[in-house]
Protein backbone atom coordinates (compact mmCIF):
# COMPACT_ATOMS: atom_id res chain seq x y z
CA UNK A 1 0.00 0.00 0.00
CA UNK A 2 0.96 3.33 -0.44
CA UNK A 3 -0.35 6.31 1.65
CA UNK A 4 -0.36 10.23 0.93
CA UNK A 5 -0.70 13.12 3.90
CA UNK A 6 -4.39 14.25 4.17
CA UNK A 7 -3.92 17.76 4.08
CA UNK A 8 -3.97 19.77 7.00
CA UNK A 9 -5.55 16.74 9.55
CA UNK A 10 -1.43 15.12 8.98
CA UNK A 11 -2.83 11.80 8.60
CA UNK A 12 -1.04 9.69 6.39
CA UNK A 13 -3.48 7.70 5.03
CA UNK A 14 -4.45 4.49 2.00
CA UNK A 15 -4.18 6.10 -1.47
CA UNK A 16 -6.48 3.66 -2.27
CA UNK A 17 -9.13 3.72 0.39
CA UNK A 18 -12.48 2.49 1.66
CA UNK A 19 -15.86 4.12 0.69
CA UNK A 20 -19.05 2.04 2.28
CA UNK A 21 -21.91 3.85 0.48
CA UNK A 22 -22.39 0.63 -1.68
CA UNK A 23 -21.83 -1.28 1.70
CA UNK A 24 -24.58 0.58 3.20
CA UNK A 25 -26.57 2.56 0.97
CA UNK A 26 -29.11 2.23 -2.69
CA UNK A 27 -27.56 -0.23 -4.29
CA UNK A 28 -30.57 -2.27 -4.55
CA UNK A 29 -29.49 -4.98 -1.85
CA UNK A 30 -30.39 -5.00 1.85
CA UNK A 31 -27.49 -4.00 4.59
CA UNK A 32 -25.99 -7.30 5.24
CA UNK A 33 -24.08 -6.71 8.73
CA UNK A 34 -21.77 -10.18 7.83
CA UNK A 35 -20.89 -9.18 4.12
CA UNK A 36 -19.95 -5.58 5.74
CA UNK A 37 -17.63 -7.17 8.35
CA UNK A 38 -16.00 -9.18 5.72
CA UNK A 39 -15.67 -6.50 3.40
CA UNK A 40 -14.08 -4.14 5.81
CA UNK A 41 -11.65 -6.33 7.57
CA UNK A 42 -10.22 -7.34 4.05
CA UNK A 43 -9.18 -3.69 3.17
CA UNK A 44 -7.49 -3.38 6.56
CA UNK A 45 -5.45 -6.69 5.90
CA UNK A 46 -4.07 -5.37 2.67
CA UNK A 47 -3.17 -2.14 4.42
CA UNK A 48 -5.99 0.26 3.84
CA UNK A 49 -6.39 2.35 6.97
CA UNK A 50 -8.68 4.97 6.10
CA UNK A 51 -12.54 3.92 5.97
CA UNK A 52 -15.71 6.63 4.66
CA UNK A 53 -19.20 5.80 5.82
CA UNK A 54 -22.11 8.32 6.56
CA UNK A 55 -24.53 8.44 9.40
CA UNK A 56 -27.71 7.96 6.45
CA UNK A 57 -25.79 4.83 5.32
CA UNK A 58 -28.11 1.59 6.18
CA UNK A 59 -29.76 4.38 9.00
CA UNK A 60 -26.43 3.82 11.13
CA UNK A 61 -26.24 0.42 10.43
CA UNK A 62 -23.19 1.41 8.20
CA UNK A 63 -20.90 3.55 11.01
CA UNK A 64 -21.70 0.46 13.75
CA UNK A 65 -20.79 -1.59 11.40
CA UNK A 66 -17.10 0.34 10.70
CA UNK A 67 -16.63 0.73 14.32
CA UNK A 68 -16.97 -2.34 15.40
CA UNK A 69 -14.57 -3.99 12.81
CA UNK A 70 -12.21 -1.00 13.65
CA UNK A 71 -12.41 -1.18 17.57
CA UNK A 72 -11.47 -5.06 16.54
CA UNK A 73 -8.71 -4.52 14.62
CA UNK A 74 -5.01 -3.73 16.56
CA UNK A 75 -4.01 -1.44 13.42
CA UNK A 76 -4.46 2.58 13.72
CA UNK A 77 -7.81 2.85 10.92
CA UNK A 78 -8.95 6.37 10.61
CA UNK A 79 -12.89 6.54 10.09
CA UNK A 80 -14.35 9.55 8.38
CA UNK A 81 -18.53 10.00 8.44
CA UNK A 82 -20.42 12.17 7.33
CA UNK A 83 -23.48 14.34 8.93
CA UNK A 84 -26.44 16.46 7.46
CA UNK A 85 -28.48 14.11 4.90
CA UNK A 86 -31.02 12.83 7.72
CA UNK A 87 -33.04 16.28 7.48
CA UNK A 88 -35.94 15.82 6.06
CA UNK A 89 -36.45 18.21 4.55
CA UNK A 90 -32.82 18.53 3.28
CA UNK A 91 -32.95 22.67 3.15
CA UNK A 92 -30.68 25.36 4.45
CA UNK A 93 -32.83 26.27 7.26
CA UNK A 94 -33.14 22.47 8.29
CA UNK A 95 -29.42 23.07 9.10
CA UNK A 96 -29.07 24.34 12.53
CA UNK A 97 -25.96 24.09 15.33
CA UNK A 98 -28.27 21.97 17.28
CA UNK A 99 -29.78 19.79 14.63
CA UNK A 100 -26.19 19.09 13.81
CA UNK A 101 -24.40 18.72 16.92
CA UNK A 102 -27.16 15.61 17.73
CA UNK A 103 -25.87 14.10 14.60
CA UNK A 104 -22.43 14.69 15.75
CA UNK A 105 -23.01 12.90 19.49
CA UNK A 106 -25.44 9.84 17.42
CA UNK A 107 -22.25 9.32 14.91
CA UNK A 108 -19.82 8.72 18.13
CA UNK A 109 -22.59 6.29 19.64
CA UNK A 110 -23.00 4.39 16.90
CA UNK A 111 -19.27 4.53 15.72
CA UNK A 112 -18.42 3.50 19.60
CA UNK A 113 -15.45 5.91 19.74
CA UNK A 114 -14.63 9.01 21.96
CA UNK A 115 -13.79 11.33 19.18
CA UNK A 116 -14.47 10.65 15.14
CA UNK A 117 -11.08 11.45 13.03
CA UNK A 118 -13.11 12.85 10.35
CA UNK A 119 -16.90 14.40 10.31
CA UNK A 120 -17.76 15.83 6.83
CA UNK A 121 -20.92 17.88 6.13
CA UNK A 122 -23.00 15.60 3.78
CA UNK A 123 -23.40 17.77 0.65
CA UNK A 124 -25.47 20.35 2.38
CA UNK A 125 -27.30 22.84 -0.47
CA UNK A 126 -24.88 25.61 -1.34
CA UNK A 127 -26.44 27.89 0.88
CA UNK A 128 -24.92 26.23 3.95
CA UNK A 129 -21.60 26.79 2.68
CA UNK A 130 -22.23 30.49 3.39
CA UNK A 131 -23.36 29.86 6.91
CA UNK A 132 -20.29 30.91 9.56
CA UNK A 133 -22.22 29.58 12.28
CA UNK A 134 -22.27 26.20 10.63
CA UNK A 135 -18.26 25.91 10.68
CA UNK A 136 -17.64 27.54 13.98
CA UNK A 137 -20.19 24.12 15.43
CA UNK A 138 -17.20 22.52 14.02
CA UNK A 139 -14.25 24.31 15.87
CA UNK A 140 -16.45 23.97 19.03
CA UNK A 141 -16.86 20.20 18.75
CA UNK A 142 -12.83 20.11 17.78
CA UNK A 143 -12.45 22.12 20.78
CA UNK A 144 -14.37 19.50 23.01
CA UNK A 145 -12.62 16.76 21.79
CA UNK A 146 -15.33 15.20 19.97
CA UNK A 147 -14.14 15.36 16.49
CA UNK A 148 -10.20 15.44 15.18
CA UNK A 149 -10.77 17.52 12.52
CA UNK A 150 -13.49 18.40 10.02
CA UNK A 151 -13.97 19.26 6.39
CA UNK A 152 -17.62 18.74 3.69
CA UNK A 153 -18.88 16.48 0.74
CA UNK A 154 -19.65 18.18 -1.75
CA UNK A 155 -21.48 18.45 -5.01
CA UNK A 156 -20.22 21.51 -6.90
CA UNK A 157 -16.87 22.71 -7.39
CA UNK A 158 -18.28 26.31 -6.17
CA UNK A 159 -19.26 24.86 -3.06
CA UNK A 160 -15.62 23.44 -2.52
CA UNK A 161 -14.11 26.75 -3.65
CA UNK A 162 -15.83 28.44 -0.81
CA UNK A 163 -16.00 25.68 2.07
CA UNK A 164 -12.00 25.89 1.84
CA UNK A 165 -11.74 29.74 2.98
CA UNK A 166 -13.19 28.39 6.25
CA UNK A 167 -9.85 27.36 7.86
CA UNK A 168 -10.98 24.94 9.93
CA UNK A 169 -12.34 22.74 6.85
CA UNK A 170 -9.33 20.45 6.75
CA UNK A 171 -10.40 18.11 3.80
CA UNK A 172 -12.95 18.06 0.83
CA UNK A 173 -14.82 15.03 -0.73
CA UNK A 174 -15.68 15.70 -4.34
CA UNK A 175 -16.61 13.24 -7.69
CA UNK A 176 -13.29 13.18 -9.31
CA UNK A 177 -13.22 10.53 -12.27
CA UNK A 178 -11.83 10.27 -15.79
CA UNK A 179 -15.97 11.50 -17.25
CA UNK A 180 -15.64 14.47 -14.24
CA UNK A 181 -12.51 16.47 -14.83
CA UNK A 182 -13.27 19.87 -13.76
CA UNK A 183 -12.12 19.38 -10.34
CA UNK A 184 -8.60 19.54 -11.57
CA UNK A 185 -8.46 22.58 -12.87
CA UNK A 186 -9.03 26.19 -9.85
CA UNK A 187 -9.84 24.10 -7.05
CA UNK A 188 -7.09 21.25 -7.14
CA UNK A 189 -4.87 24.21 -7.30
CA UNK A 190 -6.86 26.29 -4.51
CA UNK A 191 -6.99 22.74 -2.68
CA UNK A 192 -3.12 22.23 -2.77
CA UNK A 193 -2.53 25.98 -1.86
CA UNK A 194 -4.78 25.71 1.50
CA UNK A 195 -3.20 22.43 2.11
CA UNK A 196 -6.74 20.61 2.42
CA UNK A 197 -6.71 16.98 1.63
CA UNK A 198 -8.99 16.04 -1.23
CA UNK A 199 -10.64 12.56 -1.26
CA UNK A 200 -12.04 11.55 -4.66
CA UNK A 201 -15.00 10.01 -4.36
CA UNK A 202 -17.02 8.23 -7.35
CA UNK A 203 -14.41 7.08 -8.98
CA UNK A 204 -15.49 4.65 -11.00
CA UNK A 205 -19.01 6.44 -12.40
CA UNK A 206 -21.67 4.42 -10.61
CA UNK A 207 -19.46 1.50 -11.87
CA UNK A 208 -19.40 2.34 -15.69
CA UNK A 209 -15.75 2.63 -15.46
CA UNK A 210 -15.16 -0.71 -14.85
CA UNK A 211 -16.30 -1.29 -18.65
CA UNK A 212 -18.50 -4.52 -17.31
CA UNK A 213 -21.90 -2.61 -18.67
CA UNK A 214 -23.90 -2.76 -21.77
CA UNK A 215 -26.99 -1.40 -22.72
CA UNK A 216 -28.93 -4.32 -21.76
CA UNK A 217 -28.07 -4.14 -18.43
CA UNK A 218 -30.25 -3.73 -15.42
CA UNK A 219 -30.47 -2.90 -12.28
CA UNK A 220 -32.32 -3.28 -9.19
CA UNK A 221 -35.61 -1.29 -8.48
CA UNK A 222 -33.58 -0.12 -5.51
CA UNK A 223 -30.97 0.78 -6.94
CA UNK A 224 -30.16 4.46 -7.60
CA UNK A 225 -28.35 3.83 -11.04
CA UNK A 226 -32.07 2.44 -11.93
CA UNK A 227 -34.52 5.53 -10.48
CA UNK A 228 -31.99 8.24 -9.81
CA UNK A 229 -30.49 8.70 -13.60
CA UNK A 230 -32.28 11.96 -14.08
CA UNK A 231 -31.79 13.16 -10.09
CA UNK A 232 -35.14 11.98 -8.80
CA UNK A 233 -33.82 11.00 -5.48
CA UNK A 234 -30.92 12.87 -5.18
CA UNK A 235 -28.39 15.20 -6.89
CA UNK A 236 -28.34 13.75 -10.72
CA UNK A 237 -24.07 13.89 -10.70
CA UNK A 238 -24.03 10.95 -8.32
CA UNK A 239 -25.29 8.59 -10.29
CA UNK A 240 -22.86 7.59 -13.33
CA UNK A 241 -21.18 10.64 -12.54
CA UNK A 242 -24.43 12.88 -14.23
CA UNK A 243 -23.65 11.52 -17.96
CA UNK A 244 -26.32 10.04 -19.81
CA UNK A 245 -25.93 6.28 -19.80
CA UNK A 246 -25.77 5.12 -23.53
CA UNK A 247 -22.88 8.13 -23.93
CA UNK A 248 -21.10 7.00 -21.44
CA UNK A 249 -21.16 3.60 -22.98
CA UNK A 250 -19.91 4.88 -25.70
CA UNK A 251 -16.76 6.51 -23.96
CA UNK A 252 -16.06 3.19 -22.06
CA UNK A 253 -16.29 1.70 -25.49
CA UNK A 254 -13.25 4.35 -26.61
CA UNK A 255 -11.58 3.77 -23.38
CA UNK A 256 -11.27 0.09 -24.16
CA UNK A 257 -9.78 0.74 -27.48
CA UNK A 258 -6.65 2.82 -25.43
CA UNK A 259 -5.56 0.18 -23.19
CA UNK A 260 -7.18 -3.02 -25.16
CA UNK A 261 -8.69 -6.34 -23.98
CA UNK A 262 -5.69 -7.44 -21.44
CA UNK A 263 -6.01 -4.28 -19.31
CA UNK A 264 -8.45 -4.15 -16.41
CA UNK A 265 -10.29 -0.58 -16.74
CA UNK A 266 -10.86 -0.48 -13.14
CA UNK A 267 -7.29 -0.04 -12.58
CA UNK A 268 -6.53 2.12 -15.43
CA UNK A 269 -9.59 4.65 -13.81
CA UNK A 270 -7.90 4.78 -10.43
CA UNK A 271 -4.57 5.25 -11.41
CA UNK A 272 -5.62 8.56 -13.62
CA UNK A 273 -7.16 9.38 -10.56
CA UNK A 274 -3.99 8.93 -8.82
CA UNK A 275 -1.51 10.68 -10.92
CA UNK A 276 -2.84 13.95 -9.88
CA UNK A 277 -0.86 14.55 -6.56
CA UNK A 278 -3.70 17.11 -5.00
CA UNK A 279 -5.57 13.67 -4.37
CA UNK A 280 -5.49 12.38 -0.93
CA UNK A 281 -7.23 9.35 -1.00
CA UNK A 282 -9.48 7.67 -3.51
CA UNK A 283 -12.49 5.52 -2.15
CA UNK A 284 -13.78 3.09 -4.21
CA UNK A 285 -16.46 1.04 -3.08
CA UNK A 286 -16.38 -2.55 -2.67
CA UNK A 287 -19.61 -5.30 -2.80
CA UNK A 288 -17.61 -8.14 -2.36
CA UNK A 289 -14.32 -9.07 -0.81
CA UNK A 290 -13.13 -9.96 -4.24
CA UNK A 291 -14.32 -6.49 -5.42
CA UNK A 292 -11.97 -5.00 -2.71
CA UNK A 293 -9.15 -7.32 -3.49
CA UNK A 294 -9.60 -5.77 -7.44
CA UNK A 295 -9.35 -2.23 -6.33
CA UNK A 296 -6.36 -2.88 -4.56
CA UNK A 297 -4.59 -4.46 -7.42
CA UNK A 298 -4.14 -0.95 -9.00
CA UNK A 299 -1.08 -0.58 -7.50
CA UNK A 300 0.49 -3.84 -8.81
CA UNK A 301 -0.71 -2.52 -12.73
CA UNK A 302 1.57 -1.43 -15.18
CA UNK A 303 1.59 2.61 -15.09
CA UNK A 304 -0.38 4.68 -17.33
CA UNK A 305 1.49 6.46 -19.17
CA UNK A 306 1.57 10.46 -20.36
CA UNK A 307 0.24 9.43 -23.95
CA UNK A 308 -2.40 7.10 -22.34
CA UNK A 309 -3.36 9.86 -20.00
CA UNK A 310 -4.05 12.19 -22.73
CA UNK A 311 -5.95 10.30 -24.96
CA UNK A 312 -8.24 9.65 -21.87
CA UNK A 313 -8.25 13.53 -21.63
CA UNK A 314 -9.42 13.62 -25.27
CA UNK A 315 -12.18 11.04 -24.70
CA UNK A 316 -13.29 13.39 -22.01
CA UNK A 317 -13.19 16.44 -24.30
CA UNK A 318 -14.73 14.09 -27.49
CA UNK A 319 -17.48 12.55 -25.70
CA UNK A 320 -18.13 14.49 -22.19
CA UNK A 321 -17.19 17.89 -21.20
CA UNK A 322 -19.95 19.50 -23.57
CA UNK A 323 -22.75 18.22 -21.54
CA UNK A 324 -21.51 18.01 -17.58
CA UNK A 325 -18.49 20.05 -17.54
CA UNK A 326 -20.37 23.42 -16.12
CA UNK A 327 -22.77 21.83 -14.16
CA UNK A 328 -20.81 20.30 -11.11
Amino acid sequence: MNYRTLGKTGLEISEISLGTWQVGGKWGSPFDEKKAERIINTAIDKGVNFIDTADVYSEGLSEQTVGKVVRSRSEEVYIATKCGRQLNPHTNTAYTKKALRKFVEDSLKNLGVDRIDLIQLHCPPTEVYYRPEIFELFDTLKNEGKIRNYGVSVELVEEALKAIQYPGVSTVQIIFNMFRQRPSELFFQEAKKNNVGVIARVPLASGLLTGKFTKSTTFDKDDHRNFNRDGAAFDKGETFSGIDYDLGLDAVAALKDIFGPNENLVHKALQWILSFKEVSCVIPGASSESQVISNLKTLEAKPLTIEEINKVNAIYDNFIKESVHQLW
